[in-house]
C-alpha cells in the first residue's frame, strides 16, 4: 500500500482539516485556499474517470467526455482494479446520498 509512505503528521493534519468540513460551501471556500484550479478540476476529473469506468465507458468515450489523458485513465483503471477499493467507497457513498 503505498499510502504507507505518505503517512505522517502533514498529512493526518490535511487529512482531519477536510474531515472536519461541514458542507460543499466549507469544501470549496478550503479547497480554493488550499489548491490551484488546476489541481482541483484534476481530482474532480480523476473521480470522474473512475464513476465513468465504473460504469464500462471506453477509454475514448471517458477521454471525449473528460479531456482526460489515456494515461490518467489508466492510472484511475489501475487503481480502481488493485488500489484501496477508495474510489468505490466514495463513488457508493456519492450515490447513496443524491
Amino acid at each position: 500500500m503505498q499510502i504507507e509512505k505518505l503517512r505522517g503528521k502533514e498529512l493526518d493534519q490535511l487529512f482531519k482539516a477536510v474531515l472536519s468540513l461541514k458542507d460543499l460551501e466549507e469544501c470549496y471556500r478550503f479547497f480554493d485556499d488550499l489548491c490551484t484550479v488546476n489541481e482541483i478540476q484534476s481530482l474532480a476529473q480523476r473521480l470522474e474517470v473512475a464513476r465513468m469506468l465504473r460504469e464500462g465507458k471506453t477509454y475514448h468515450k471517458i477521454e471525449t467526455e473528460t479531456g482526460a489523458s489515456t494515461a490518467t485513465i489508466s492510472r484511475v483503471k489501475r487503481c480502481l482494479n488493485y488500489g484501496n477499493d477508495a474510489y468505490e467507497l466514495a463513488l457508493e457513498r456519492i450515490k447513496e446520498e443524491e
